[in-house]
């Protein structure tokens, strides 16, 4: 049903085999697009992502802002920037408020 594709790398330009069995593994894991990457560049890539932090996963560290907790008054910091017009609370009073909404 497959069969061996040569494709063109779109990083280094280098042609490489999508081979029968990677197609059936694609095929099986639902992937609709064939690698546009080498396995080369992709190890690379996957290398370059991992090295940017949070996790492994690409993701970048938030921005932290500095707060004042509306509830007990300690100094704390929130990954938004705080307008002023509600109320911001640490991480231990608003655990409780949001239980409790629900």
């Amino acid at each position: 049903m497959f069969n061996d594709k040569i494709l063109n790398c779109r990083d280094c330009g280098r042609d490489f085999e999508f081979s029968a069995s990677e197609q059936e593994f694609y095929a099986e894991k639902g992937f609709t697009n064939e690698p546009g990457r080498c396995p080369e560049c992709r190890a690379a890539k996957k290398a370059q992502t991992r090295n940017q932090g949070g996790g492994g996963y690409g993701r970048q560290e938030r921005e932290m802002f500095p707060a004042v907790c509306a509830t007990c008054g300690i100094e704390t910091t929130v990954p938004f920037q705080p307008s002023g017009d509600k109320p911001v609370y640490c991480r231990e009073c608003f655990q409780p408020r949001s239980r409790n909404n629900y």
